[in-house]
């Protein structure tokens, strides 16, 4: 017989890491979002506040 000798801690380990990977994959699939939708979220804000912005009235400071 080729009996091999198993580590439990390595085993146990190994296990937390697939099961860290694997939320981690779901939870970027949940709430990820890629740096272009960052930046386009980023410039409409901008764009809105400059747009807010031009219509103030000079008395209203």
């Amino acid at each position: 017989m080729d009996d091999k000798v198993i580590n439990l801690r390595q085993r146990r380990k190994q296990a937390q890491r697939r099961d860290k990977a694997r939320q981690a994959d779901e939870n970027a699939v949940k709430f990820g979002r890629s740096k272009a939708e960052k930046m386009l979220d980023a410039a409409q804000n901008e764009k809105s506040e400059r747009d807010l912005n031009a219509h103030k009235r000079e008395d209203d400071r």
